[in-house]
């Protein structure tokens, strides 16, 4: 009924294996936010390497239940057929590195310890001890070791800082990121696109979240088994994301709710939240530092801090907890499920359109530049926005002068008044100089194209083209949510 496949990671896959086939000692830490699937990574690589290494998992105990523990999974698997004493435990973690080394210096050990920070809760010198015993013994061993852990600003602090006592020790650094909507495809085969990028919309691309889809469901009939008070992780799950980074939420519910509603400026983010700008300007930075909020510039402001800085929640979840379902708790509680859910269908559409489709179009031009399948290089993506005009998808080459714009639609198919209204935007994000610009046109529209559009809209290119001393037509490309599902889904792998 639940799928529990492996899905997608080859680049990370890779590099474990490249620090497996290394002919030294090697180090990674492998960090990322909660159910991204680190543990799932590890354990997997492992199994394609029967024997070959150990995992073991730290737990919230302490230090010496965890020193212990971790005494009986080396002795275990260095002998398996030893008697160990049930309370038998190395003296000291130095001890246990030290035996460590010995058993790694005649074939390769690969050792990965999993939720690290538990340990450091416990004992903050352990990442000292760790370092002198790299230093001493391990380095010089035959073993591939892997540090992973969720709390991500923990990790930073005693793992990655320049403070930290591993610095410039690990052979490898690696953020595991949730898996791309192009993962989709395999995973949840039965699925049409459309589906997929709603499911997508709701829980990104976090493999713990997608293992709890019944296949046999819907996409919403899955949201209502989710949802249920008996089974309400959903709800919990915001909470103890946040709780890694920050300790008192109070302040911060109100400023997610706000720009998930889509006030996205700090003056009516901070007015709907109801606290001055100032307030608002520093828990939004505490935001930012968690990688769960971001600010944005138009594109032709990048490398500025413009005031025209819009904030975005990056997290697909968090933004639909937080659009959906955080107001409404108390009825989610009581089991009033009905209601909310007939809000949540009736205004998907829009919030998909807002926040999930046009990501997909921008990763689509991103990644068509990359392949070679668009012909043009384009250096960076993103958006641009006036008062009064927006561009929901724009690629930039400065050196080439090139400009690619697109303009994202969801719900309805669309026609030559779309692709009109595009190209009279263009002078909007020419730079203010003499210097002609290439410009090329991408258009989405998920549920396609009238049959006249593509003929006419060379018709519209050439016309305004030719009127226009600042820029030339390099072409123009519609799309539909079917190709963009296709592309993804190839170039994701």
């Amino acid at each position: 009924m639940y799928r529990a496949n492996f899905v997608g990671r080859s680049r990370e896959l890779e590099v474990l294996d490249n620090l497996w086939d290394s002919s030294r000692a090697t180090l990674l830490i492998l960090y990322g936010r909660r159910r991204v699937g680190k543990t799932r990574l590890l354990t997997h690589w492992l199994q394609q390497q029967p024997h070959s290494g150990l995992y073991w998992v730290a737990e919230p105990a302490s230090a010496l239940t965890q020193l212990r523990s971790f005494t009986h999974a080396l002795m275990a698997y260095v002998d398996p057929e030893a008697e160990i004493p049930p309370d038998f435990t190395y003296t000291t973690w130095e001890q246990a590195f030290r035996q460590l080394a010995f058993h790694a210096q005649e074939r390769r050990i690969a050792l990965f310890i999993d939720e690290v920070t538990y340990l450091i809760d416990v004992n903050p010198d352990l990442v000292g001890i760790l370092q002198k015993a790299w230093d001493r013994w391990l380095s010089n061993s035959n073993l591939m070791l892997a540090l992973s852990g969720s709390q991500m600003g923990q990790i930073y602090r005693h793992l990655i800082d320049y403070e930290a006592p591993l610095y410039g020790r690990a052979t490898a650094q690696m953020m595991l990121p949730p898996l791309p909507y192009g993962a989709t495809k395999d995973y949840f085969p039965g699925y049409s696109p459309a589906e997929r990028v709603s499911m997508y919309a709701m829980w990104g691309g976090v493999p713990a979240y997608w293992e709890r889809v019944n296949l046999q469901r819907g996409v919403m009939d899955n949201l209502r088994q989710n949802i249920l008070p008996a089974y309400a992780w959903m709800i919990d799950e915001s909470r103890i994301l946040l709780q890694d980074f920050i300790t008192d939420l109070h302040n911060y519910v109100g400023l997610m709710r706000a720009v998930a509603d889509g006030h996205q400026a700090l003056g009516d983010i901070a007015k709907r939240a109801g606290m001055s700008s100032s307030k608002a300007s520093f828990y939004l930075s505490v935001l930012r530092d968690t990688g769960f909020v971001e600010r944005r510039v138009p594109i032709s402001q990048r490398g500025t801090d413009s005031r025209r800085g819009r904030y975005f929640l990056t997290d697909p979840y968090l933004r639909f907890f937080y659009r959906f379902l955080s107001a409404y708790q108390s009825k989610l509680a009581l089991g009033q499920v009905q209601s909310v859910l007939e809000l949540i269908e009736r205004e998907l559409p829009s919030f998909i359109a807002a926040n999930t489709w046009q990501e997909l179009c921008r990763d689509w031009l991103l990644m068509s530049s990359a392949t070679g399948d668009l012909g043009l290089r384009i250096d960076e993506v993103g958006s641009e926005w006036t008062r009064s005009t927006t561009i929901d998808v724009v690629g930039i080459n400065d050196v080439d002068n090139t400009l690619v714009l697109g303009d994202c639609y969801w719900e309805d198919a669309q026609g030559p008044t779309a692709i009109e209204e595009l190209v009279q935007k263009t002078a909007t994000l020419l730079p203010k100089d003499d210097e002609p610009w290439n410009v090329y046109f991408v258009l989405f529209s998920a549920q396609g194209w009238s049959a006249d559009a593509e003929k006419q809209a060379h018709r519209i290119l050439e016309n305004r083209a030719s009127r226009s001393r600042r820029w030339q037509s390099l072409g123009i490309r519609l799309l539909d949510l079917k190709q963009v599902d296709d592309d993804l889904a190839t170039w994701s792998v």
